[in-house]
């Protein structure tokens, strides 16, 4: 590919610093950023490269949406609080899931954050070849988290087994990230959570679970194991692992706060599932200022009902002042930071991803800012207003470029790498029987079973 250069009339590269540069860009080698500054100055010192300008775009990294499942569920599952959402509509559809529904759910995922802006993803989800596929042929990077359940009574969920064989298949792919994944801690009888974290030593990798996303999670490990969910899975050994990240993390309180930070341990936000499924307001301020690694998600199609990471940030940034009851909390460099390098931070791939810095992948988004939502703009002054538009106004759908390695995957706000529209048909073509198989599983049942937590 050889050396290019892309500018835009404004970068936002989300360093250190908080810059905001006018009439800048970046000089990419292959998949890697080797320059960011002003455009003259790229082009002075690249004479010879291809330069694409984009005018009226913000160049910014690359969207990490650090909690997501992908799937087919959207506008069926609703109106109800977390545990009996899974009993009634998650978990029978779990049960009659086929590698091909998880397959076309993880297309259809994958092509809608990519259109939105998310060059990153954390998917915990099925039969991951299936999503490791999609990924690889899309283009975007995906963390594959499997959704296990390593218990006799969740063993139509993936194993362990499942896992390690991603673990060891997709080894080495530059943008296929597999870590070791438990659905939640209770998921797995003894012997599974104790081989979850000898899987995550063996392969140096992380280990990934729901946890505190409700207040029942609070009673159950007092029940189980007569401690709080952190201390709980610190003891356990959890926190034993090369990186451990929880998703959700609404319920905890100072000395657990306290406990993950001198861990290590990382956390996925998800603000509109959140309240979505009434699980509660996650202590984001106290986390950050603890120094742990919070990444933003969206968490999956059924419960939020889209993927747009825009939007979550803007859902962040409000529910962050409304818990606080302080309007100057959850600010919006904040909030930025959180979906790009700070997710970057929760996955460990902040070296990589997260910024536009000399060295890291090449991971953009060119947004549009010859809209009446970005208008005004105001990129520095006494009311530079760039970091509150791209949080509080910005929607997905004014993403105009996508790039992920280097490789251009969504361009004048089209899919580039596939046919949008046969992933959809394909997609569809798989949701009738999907749910004729979930209605035949609820019929053969007087009661669908509770779950353990």
């Amino acid at each position: 590919m050889g050396i290019h250069i892309l500018t835009a009339d404004i970068v936002v590269p989300l360093n250190a610093a908080r810059d905001v540069l006018t009439d800048a860009g970046v000089a990419i080698d292959g998949d890697t950023i080797i320059a960011v500054g002003a455009a003259a100055e790229l082009r002075t010192r690249y004479p010879d490269a291809p330069h694409r300008h984009l005018p009226e775009r913000v160049l910014m990294p690359g969207l990490i949406n650090a909690h997501h499942h992908s799937g087919l569920l959207r506008g069926t599952a609703e109106h109800l609080p977390v545990w009996e959402w899974l009993r009634l509509h998650i978990d029978p559809m779990h049960r009659v899931l086929q590698p091909e529904d998880a397959e076309a759910a993880a297309w259809l995922c994958y092509a809608e954050g990519l259109l939105s802006g998310t060059t990153t993803v954390v998917d915990m989800w099925r039969f991951m070849d299936g999503a490791a596929r999609a990924a690889d042929a899309l283009g975007n990077r995906v963390v594959t988290v499997n959704y296990v359940g390593e218990h006799p009574d969740y063993d139509y969920f993936d194993t362990l087994d499942d896992n390690e064989r991603m673990l060891t298949e997709w080894a080495g792919h530059d943008r296929v990230m597999p870590w070791v994944g438990l659905e939640h801690p209770f998921y797995a009888d003894a012997a599974g959570q104790r081989r979850a974290i000898a899987l995550a030593q063996q392969y140096d990798t992380g280990l990934y679970t729901h946890c505190s996303e409700s207040e029942l999670d609070v009673e159950l490990f007092a029940a189980h194991t007569g401690a709080r969910p952190m201390v709980a899975l610190d003891r356990l050994g959890f926190f034993d692992t090369p990186r451990t990240m929880i998703a959700h993390a609404v319920w905890l309180d100072a000395d657990e706060i306290a406990l993950m930070a001198a861990r290590g341990v990382s956390v996925s936000h998800n603000p509109v599932s959140n309240m979505k499924l009434a699980s509660g307001f996650a202590p984001v301020a106290e986390l950050l200022e603890a120094g742990i690694a919070v990444g933003l998600g969206t968490d999956g199609e059924k419960e939020n009902n889209n993927l747009d990471m825009f939007e979550e940030m803007k859902v962040a940034s409000l529910m962050g002042k409304i818990r606080k009851m302080d309007a100057a909390a959850m600010d919006s460099w904040q909030v930025l930071q959180m979906a790009t390098i700070g997710g970057a931070r929760a996955i460990g791939q902040q070296d990589r991803l997260g910024s536009l810095e000399v060295g890291k992948q090449a991971d953009l988004v060119a947004v549009r800012t010859d809209t009446p939502r970005m208008t005004p703009l105001l990129p520095s002054g006494a009311y530079a207003n760039i970091h509150h538009n791209l949080v509080h106004a910005v929607r997905g759908s004014d993403v105009d470029l996508t790039m992920v390695a280097g490789r251009v995957i969504v361009d004048g706000g089209e899919l580039v790498s596939a046919d949008l529209g046969e992933i959809i048909d394909r997609a569809r073509a798989r949701v009738p029987d999907l749910f004729a198989r979930r209605s035949a599983y609820l019929e053969s049942v007087a009661e669908p079973e509770g779950l353990m937590h």
